[in-house]
């Protein structure tokens, strides 16, 4: 409990700062230093304005936790969410700090069978996380009754109201009690945030981070100058070139992340992408094997990637430059979690430097320029990784299988001719220099280098990158 006092010294009953060491927080964020005291031992509601990964959830949820009172029966806590993912994901959230406390959450949206959440809310729940739609399902066949609320959240309330939800938040409000407690949490605060508070809350504190304390601390960020016809050219190199990449690839439209998914897996990569028209079931299952690493690459859109919360992502790559600063902060907040390193690279056309520039003067974001890695730098890095995997499979021993017949082939051909072929088997051209196209420094473009090289559509026959049997799995490095 040692490591506990910083959260002690906001009011926290032992209870739970037991389920907080669990899950192994340390020291409460910014925005949990403000709120959690005011909610603890204040009467008024709330606004807090904390970006993406900076532990809003738990800023909200333990105070809440602390006053629930076990006894009391129906819904206590509602808490609206924009997507289905984080509807799922603040649930699993509040749940895993509840500690030993008997309550029990619900997430509900859309996608998921009625009759299911219906006997789940039959049985008895004490917070409920979800979508304005299903909510409203449900208390229209009033399956969830909302007249004894103590709490009611509006989590990611800026993209509630970017997202025309301002009419379902209004017609769920209206199905609650007046004594309850109301918080907003937003990444951003527009003017329709402040015009809904004061138009539904009482007296209420808004709650800022400071831009300062906005900037990811832990994530280093640079832009490469690229044309368009170069983006997908520059992302495979940054991808080759970063050992273990694990990371989220953002792009402005449902057919950009349909097009760069089909380019990736076509080129050998493990990759699955999330956007609006997706189903449910589909979203899901990318999320659990992007989650377990089964895959690396995710691409999506912003509104798609929306409570994805993910916290060792290496690399966030905006394949597009986002539209306004605000969506930047919320995209670069995925990486550099939890005290561990990341990167953040923004791809930007000549013709959007007047973009980038808004973006670091709003945003406070110092965005450094990079080149775009060289073709001798990405095959080096890929050496390096290879020599570093095999290197170990010769140091652990772990090769006996293959033992007695790599004497066979060594004593019936020359041993670098053996390798080298069997190297040719496994990695096919990834060694090539010739796969790679050329790009200018400066985002210009060789035309002269189109006829120099093989179009990799043409490559039937090349094997998928996590085919090689001899070959560990990138993200286990």
């Amino acid at each position: 409990m040692e490591k506990m006092v910083e959260f002690k010294k906001l009011g926290l009953s032992d209870k739970t700062l037991v389920a907080l060491e669990k899950k192994g927080f340390e020291k409460p964020s910014p925005i949990q230093i403000l709120t959690i005291p005011a909610l603890l031992n204040g009467d008024k509601d709330i606004i807090g304005q904390a970006q993406t990964g900076t532990g809003k959830t738990a800023a909200f949820s333990l105070p809440i936790l602390e006053k629930m009172d076990e006894n009391k029966k129906g819904v206590k806590a509602i808490v609206l969410v924009p997507t289905r993912e984080l509807a799922i994901q603040v649930a699993e959230e509040i749940n895993s700090l509840k500690g030993e406390r008997r309550l029990k959450m619900l997430p509900v949206y859309g996608g998921q069978a009625m009759d299911q959440q219906i006997k789940s809310l039959r049985r008895g729940v004490d917070i409920v996380v979800g979508t304005p739609g299903r909510v409203q399902d449900h208390i229209r066949r009033k399956t969830l009754v909302l007249d004894s609320l103590d709490f009611f959240i509006l989590d990611e309330a800026d993209e509630m109201l970017n997202m025309g939800f301002v009419d379902d938040i209004e017609t769920i409000l209206a199905a609650t009690n007046k004594n309850k407690k109301m918080l907003f949490f937003s990444a951003t605060m527009p003017n329709e945030i402040l015009k809904v508070a004061k138009r539904y809350m009482g007296d209420f504190d808004v709650m800022k981070v400071k831009s300062t304390e906005l900037t990811v601390k832990n994530t280093e960020q640079i832009y490469f100058e690229v044309r368009d016809g170069d983006k997908f050219e520059a992302l495979c190199r940054v991808i080759d070139v970063e050992l273990g990449f694990y990371g989220i690839v953002f792009c402005r439209t449902k057919n950009d992340v349909d097009v760069v998914v089909s380019k990736l897996i076509e080129r050998g990569y493990e990759a699955e992408g999330i956007h609006g028209d997706i189903s449910q079931a589909q979203r899901e299952r990318t999320l659990r094997k992007f989650k377990s690493k089964n895959v690396n690459i995710l691409v999506a859109t912003d509104v798609a990637a929306r409570g994805i919360d993910v916290s060792d992502l290496t690399h966030v790559i905006n394949y597009s430059i986002p539209q306004e600063p605000e969506a930047y902060v919320h995209r670069i907040g995925r990486t550099g979690r939890a005290g561990k390193k990341g990167v953040a690279i923004t791809f930007v056309t000549p013709r959007e430097m007047g973009k980038l520039s808004r973006i670091k003067r709003v945003a406070g974001a110092e965005i450094k320029r990079n080149d775009i890695p060289e073709i001798e730098e990405v095959l080096k890095a890929k050496k390096e990784s290879l020599y570093a995997c095999l290197g170990e499979i010769i140091e652990e021993k772990d090769f006996s299988v293959y033992a007695d017949m790599a004497a066979e082939l060594v004593l019936e051909s020359n041993p670098i001719e053996v390798i080298a072929a069997l190297m040719r088997h496994v990695y096919d051209d990834e060694f090539d220099e010739s796969t790679y196209r050329k790009i200018r420094k400066g985002g210009s473009f060789d035309k002269n280098d189109r006829n120099d090289r093989r179009d990799r559509n043409d490559r039937s026959d090349r094997r998928d990158r996590n085919d090689r049997n001899d070959r560990r799995d990138r993200n286990d490095r």
